[in-house]
C-alpha cells in the first residue's frame, strides 16, 4: 500500500511539475487548458492504480486534482474533468461506479460555487479552505459508501481512517506547493516590474529635462513666427500643426518626468485626504462631459510619507482611465473608495465600463502597452511606478463587458 501511495502522490505532482517546467510563462488561457489536460491524465492514472486494502476495499486520489481544479478554475475548467472522469470510471467498471458518478456530480455542482470567494482569500486561507473542503467531501463520500454497503463495521472504519488521512494529507501538501509556486511567480513579476520601473525612472531623470529645453525654445520661436504679417494662411497652418505636435511631445516628456524619484519639496506625511479631494474635483468636469457619475468615499486616518504630485497624477490617471472605459455607456458610475484596513491605506477605483481580459491585465504597467488605440501606456506605467515607490501593491479585477476594479494597498 505504501508503494501505491507514493505512486499516486507522484501522479498528483505530475501536472504541477510539468506546468512549472514547461508552461509557467505562457498565456493565461493556454495555461488553463494545459492544467485541465494534465489533471485529466492524473485522475485516470489514479483510477488505474488504486489503493487495495487487505480488508477488500479499494480507493484512490482522483478527487484531489478534481477539487483543486474546481476551486481554482470554476465550472468552465472542471466540467471537462467531470466528463473524462465519469467516462473512464464507467469504462473501468466494477463496484462503486454509480457512487462515483453521484459523488462527482455533487462536487461539480457545489464546489465551483465557492471558486470566486476562494480565489479572493490569501495564500494561507486557500490552503485551509481546500483542506476543509477535502475533509468534508471525503466524509460525504464515505457516508454514501456506508449507506450503499449497509455496513459500518471495523473494516469500514479502517477504510475511513485511511481515506481521510491520505486525502487530506495529500491535499495539504499539494496546496502548499501550488501556493508556493504562485508566490514565487508573483515575486518574480514584482522584481521584474520594479527593475523595469527603475530603468524608466533613470532614463526619465537623465533625458527629459534636456529634451524639454529645446522643445520650449522651438515652440517660442514658432509662436513668434506665427504672428508675422508676411506669412500666408497655408504657412500659418503648417506652424499651427508644428505647435500642436510640439505640445504633444512636451506632454510625453512630462509623463516621463513623473517617473523620476520623489522630490523632497513635494514630500508630505498625510492621510491622502487633501490629494483625493483635489483629484476628485479635477476629474469632475471630465466625468460630466462623458455623462459619468462619480461616487466618492473617504474613511482613512492612517498617514504615509509620499510625493504629493506623483500621488495626485497617479489617481488622476486611474480616474481618467475609468471614465474613458465608460464613455460609450449610458449612465456609467465611477466608484472611488479610500479606507483603512489592517494598517494599510486601501484605494478602490471601480468602473462599469468595457473591462479587460486576463491577458490584458497581465500586461498593464509595461512600457508602451495600452488598451486604448491612441494611448502610449505611460499613464499606467506611471501609476505602477508611483505605487511601487511607496511599497504598495495593485490588484486588478476585471471582466469583459462588466467593468474593472483597481485595488491599491499602501502599507503605513
Amino acid at each position: 500500500m505504501f508503494e501505491t501511495l507514493l505512486l499516486n502522490f507522484m501522479f498528483i505532482l505530475f501536472p504541477i511539475l510539468i506546468f512549472l517546467i514547461f508552461f509557467e510563462n505562457r498565456a493565461y488561457a493556454y495555461n488553463s487548458k494545459i492544467l485541465v489536460l494534465l489533471s485529466a491524465v492524473t485522475m485516470c492514472l489514479c483510477i488505474a492504480k488504486p489503493f487495495k486494502l487487505d480488508i477488500g476495499f479499494i480507493f484512490d486520489l482522483r478527487y484531489v486534482p478534481f477539487i483543486i481544479v474546481a476551486l481554482f478554475g470554476g465550472y468552465k475548467n472542471v466540467l471537462p474533468l467531470y466528463i473524462i472522469l465519469n467516462i473512464y470510471r464507467f469504462y473501468v467498471g466494477g463496484e462503486g461506479t454509480l457512487q462515483s458518478f453521484i459523488f462527482a456530480t455533487i462536487i461539480l455542482i457545489l464546489v465551483p460555487l465557492y471558486s470566486k470567494k476562494f480565489l479572493k482569500l490569501d495564500s494561507k486561507g486557500r490552503v485551509i479552505a481546500a483542506t476543509v473542503i477535502s475533509f468534508l467531501t471525503m466524509g460525504f463520500y464515505l457516508s454514501i459508501l456506508s449507506f450503499a454497503q449497509g455496513t459500518s463495521n471495523r473494516e469500514f472504519w479502517i477504510l475511513t481512517l485511511n481515506a481521510f488521512t491520505t486525502h487530506v494529507g495529500v491535499m495539504i501538501i499539494n496546496m502548499i506547493l501550488i501556493e508556493k509556486i504562485i508566490t514565487n511567480i508573483k515575486n518574480r513579476d514584482r522584481i521584474m516590474q520594479s527593475e523595469r520601473l527603475n530603468v524608466v525612472s533613470e532614463l526619465a531623470a537623465s533625458v527629459s529635462h534636456e529634451i524639454r529645453n529645446p522643445l520650449t525654445v522651438t515652440s517660442g520661436f514658432l509662436q513668434l513666427l506665427n504672428k508675422s504679417k508676411t506669412m500666408t494662411q497655408e504657412e500659418k497652418g503648417f506652424i499651427e500643426l508644428s505647435l500642436q505636435e510640439l505640445q504633444r511631445a512636451e506632454k510625453i516628456v512630462s509623463d516621463y518626468l513623473s517617473f523620476a524619484k520623489p522630490q523632497s519639496d513635494n514630500m508630505v506625511y498625510s492621510n491622502m485626504e487633501a490629494e483625493s479631494e483635489y483629484t476628485k474635483n479635477i476629474i469632475m468636469p471630465f466625468a460630466t462631459m462623458h455623462k459619468v457619475e462619480v461616487q466618492f468615499s473617504f474613511n482613512n486616518s492612517l498617514n504615509k510619507s509620499y510625493d504629493r504630485n506623483q500621488i495626485q497624477q497617479c489617481l488622476i490617471n486611474l480616474y481618467k482611465n475609468g471614465i474613458e472605459a465608460m464613455k460609450d455607456t449610458e449612465g456609467g458610475t465611477l466608484f472611488i473608495d479610500i479606507f483603512e484596513k489592517k494598517q494599510n491605506i486601501m484605494i478602490s477605483i471601480k468602473d462599469n465600463g468595457v473591462g479587460m481580459t486576463k491577458d490584458e491585465i497581465s500586461r498593464l504597467g509595461k512600457p508602451y502597452y495600452s488598451t486604448k488605440a491612441e494611448g502610449t501606456g505611460l499613464g499606467m506605467l506611471m501609476v505602477y511606478s508611483t505605487i511601487d515607490k511607496v511599497k504598495g501593491s495593485i490588484e486588478v479585477d476585471s471582466e469583459k463587458g462588466k467593468g474593472t476594479t483597481f485595488l491599491i494597498t499602501i502599507p503605513t
